[in-house]
């Protein structure tokens, strides 16, 4: 079988533990990520960029020009899924590269498996994918009762777990070494985070006295340096090895979603999770679950020394049950007769969207 995928980063650690345990079957990779591509490169015979990154900065882009780039990176995913003889398209998470890649599905008419972590905010185009898996019984009733989307199959938990389960971290030592500090807290600004709200992250840790190490992900270094006025708050610039620094530090205050949530609840690191842009979102209910306390930014400090470590021995055994039922599914999607949700479900998908804009 010749499978396409289409992720980001995040879901990239998604697919593949299932996509291990897969046989014979040959994979092209689509995404407009830099980290996806190197992740998913040696398990696919051919990658393919579809875009390029919406870099997230203080300046907000125009409705225009996020339609012509969106509609230009569609262009280029529906090439490139043309050209590849695909049988089946998977897609996982919520992020622009799921839209595109299930357009270009629709129009080549090519059975689309959608993974679903996030009940509230899903991408709208998922109501025209063929199945959809979701992570545990909440969210398949409320798929069902929010959009009106039958066509699901509960899994029964999160794959990432298993990846993020059995990756090789730096040792302690090494990353005290590397970044001359041995006591201190992680923040993390990730998809979760809307440009007008780091001025007052920035300003809430800053009351902490704690040596605090800032990865800002998509934003701009500079932008977040500026904001900076006490010695030992530091902004990482360039690459960083993300797990193995949460793992040295003393605890993680992200605001960040579904993706981090895994990974500091599999490797059971002490943290606080933010808010963030999406009040409601199904990350936030799992760190609860696990035992992660949820805060707005101006609770970090009244929060940070209670902080605990989530149990995350579950969700790593439900991760490699999850992934082996994805891999199963992959080759029976003709068992499943169930009709996409359509244009109605689109609607109320979009509907539901609005409330994040």
């Amino acid at each position: 079988m010749n499978i396409a995928l289409v992720a980001e980063t995040a879901p990239a650690k998604t697919l593949i533990p299932i996509i291990e345990k897969l046989d014979d079957d040959e994979i092209i990779s689509l995404t407009h990520d830099t980290g996806a591509m190197e992740l998913l490169s040696p398990y696919s015979v051919d990658i393919k960029a579809i875009g390029e990154s919406r870099k997230n900065t203080s300046v907000k882009r125009s409705n225009f020009t996020i339609g012509r780039l969106v509609l230009q990176d569609t262009y280029k995913t529906y090439k490139a899924l043309k050209n590849s003889d695909t049988d089946l398209v998977i897609t996982c998470g919520n992020s622009g590269d799921v839209r595109k890649g299930i357009l270009a599905a629709k129009k080549l008419d090519i059975p689309v498996l959608h993974m679903e972590q996030d009940i509230y905010n899903p991408i709208e185009m998922i109501a025209y994918a063929n199945l959809i898996t979701v992570p545990n019984n909440v969210a398949q009733k409320n798929l069902k009762k929010m959009y009106g989307i039958k066509n699901t199959f509960n899994i029964r938990g999160y794959p990432q777990a298993e990846y993020v389960n059995r990756m090789e971290l730096e040792s302690k030592e090494e990353i005290y070494e590397k970044y001359g500090v041995d006591d201190f807290y992680v923040l993390f600004l990730g998809g979760d985070t809307r440009a007008t709200d780091i001025p007052d992250i920035i300003s809430e840790i800053q009351k902490l006295d704690k040596t605090i190490l800032i990865v800002p992900y998509r934003f701009d270094v500079k932008y977040i340096s500026k904001l900076i006025t006490r010695r030992n708050v530091y902004v990482i610039d360039g690459f960083v090895d993300l797990l193995s620094l949460m793992k040295a530090s003393q605890g993680v205050i992200y605001c960040a979603g579904m993706g981090v949530t895994i990974e500091v609840g599999a490797l059971s690191i002490p943290a606080i999770k933010l808010l963030g842009f999406h009040r409601q979102h199904a990350s936030n209910d799992l760190a609860r679950k696990l035992g992660i306390t949820v805060v707005s930014e101006y609770d970090i400090a009244s929060s940070i020394d209670s902080m605990k470590q989530p149990n995350g021995e579950r969700l790593v055994k439900n991760g490699y049950k999850a992934s082996l039922k994805v891999a199963e599914l992959i080759h029976e999607m003709k068992i499943f007769t169930k009709d996409p949700g359509g244009l109605s479900s689109m609607k109320k998908i979009w509907n539901q969207r609005k409330k994040y804009r």
